[in-house]
């Protein structure tokens, strides 16, 4: 395809004023008109044919490609001139809404024949993401005409769960010299499971004394204790409509999935047990309580499974279905957010049933945006309608809350990029206070 740059309509159009002054002055200068587009046609026709050939441009194959919800991503294509080159291109990327590309007109230099072009993108949903169209155009010399190639991509981009995110947080929360919030020796010394028998020393606490052992070996001996294993934990993912909805750039359902496999690595790193429920209208996936090497791959597998909803969540079904799977004391972690009152009527009697049996964990995103439209100054009266609103909002969700830690609930409020370390700290708080 060739057709006109800006520069050759605005060309075209500064010729008619002066054929309309130079007709004025002189009428047989109104030839004036009609030569300088003929002039201009002539010249872009020139421009034109000294051009880079559209038959000399080429692509290379696109390479392996990966993506993640929230995670900023590049795709690159290399495009290829066979003969003479252009300075520069522009080339626009036809892909689905859901990869959130930054820009879908990109400009790239022209080295050696060969460009470069790279698109940012940042998903926002998970599922494929089509990769239909590339264009790519270049000016001529003169400047007056683009050259235009079409090529065309059928390439299918998987975009999952931000694995990467949850391997750069179990490294940084779990190494040797952790400094956020985790310990990295949490067995000895803690809990009431008993470990080994060592010398006492002083400072330690003499309840620890075992004196049965201590007048059987003529020394002083004392206990040592370690946190508790195999315990079954259970986390519990609301995927309903509510939890499909935005916060910080990614769906909230994307987020608690991230925080999910995050939890499972250290319950499983801990000993313990770990297992995925996801409902939103009905139980949609149950895993059970799984342990040994492989658990975490298989949860991974599971998760990516989780699919976006457009149901209300039904509180009563899926915690009635999750309480009759399990067979022994467990804690449920359930990552949620509290939108119709009704709706949390529901879950809290729901969750009465389960507390008395069950150590329960709700885990909840806070809203910035809310948070923002409430202390936001307002300008019009839209705003303070809004802040009104996003007020009643607030007051609704804390209501919420306070009866659910009334219930004997334990309450996790984080913010969407804090979610991980967040839940690690208050599981591995539960069990250094031995509540598990």
């Amino acid at each position: 395809m060739i057709y006109p740059t800006r520069r050759a309509g605005l060309a075209v159009a500064a010729g008619a004023p002066l054929a309309l002054i130079a007709g004025s002055a002189v009428e047989q200068l109104w030839v004036v008109g009609p030569v300088w587009a003929a002039a201009l046609l002539l010249l872009m026709a020139l421009d034109a044919m000294l051009a880079a050939a559209r038959d000399g441009l080429t692509l290379d194959p696109v390479g392996p490609l990966s993506a993640a919800v929230a995670r900023p991503g590049a795709v690159r294509f290399v495009a290829r001139f066979g003969g003479a080159a252009p300075r520069s291109l522009e080339a626009a990327l036809g892909a689905a809404e859901r990869l959130g590309l930054a820009r879908r007109l990109v400009s790239a230099e022209v080295r050696d024949g060969a460009a470069e072009i790279v698109m940012d993108f940042t998903p926002q949903r998970r599922g494929l993401a089509s990769l239909e169209t590339l264009w790519i155009r270049w000016r001529g010399p003169l400047g007056l005409v683009w050259k235009q190639k079409t090529f065309a991509l059928d390439y299918n981009l998987a975009i999952t769960t931000d694995l990467q995110w949850v391997r750069e947080e179990a490294v940084r929360l779990f190494a040797r010299n952790a400094l956020f919030g985790t310990k990295a020796q949490i067995d000895l010394g803690e809990g009431s499971e008993f470990h080994a028998l060592r010398d006492f020393q002083p400072g330690m606490d003499r309840r620890a004394v075992d004196w049965k052992q201590s007048a059987r070996h003529a020394a002083l001996l004392a206990k040592e204790f370690r946190t508790e294993r195999n315990h079954n934990i259970v986390i519990a993912m609301d995927c309903g409509r509510a939890m499909s909805e935005p916060v910080d750039g990614a769906p909230r359902i994307d987020r608690a999935i991230n925080g999910a496999l995050l939890l499972a690595h250290a319950c499983l790193r801990s000993g313990d047990r770990a297992g995925l429920f996801a409902f939103d209208a009905a139980p949609r996936l149950s895993t059970g309580a799984l342990g040994g090497p492989s658990a975490f791959s298989v949860l991974q597998q599971m998760a990516g499974r989780i699919d976006y909803s457009t149901e209300e969540t039904n509180y009563t079904l899926g915690l009635s279905v999750l309480a009759g799977e399990l067979r022994r004391r467990s804690l449920i972690v359930v990552f949620t957010d509290f939108t119709d009152q009704t709706a949390a009527q529901l879950m809290i009697e729901s969750v009465g049933r389960l507390v008395g049996r069950h150590l329960i964990m709700f885990v909840v995103l806070q809203d910035r945006e809310l948070e923002d439209m409430i202390v936001a100054e307002p300008r019009e009266p839209e705003d303070v309608a809004r802040a009104v609103f996003a007020g009643s909002l607030r007051r609704e969700r804390e209501l919420v809350i306070s009866r659910l830690r009334r219930l004997g609930v334990h309450i996790v409020e984080t913010p969407a990029e804090a979610i991980g370390p967040s839940v690690i700290n208050a599981y591995l708080d539960l069990k250094r206070r031995d509540l598990l």
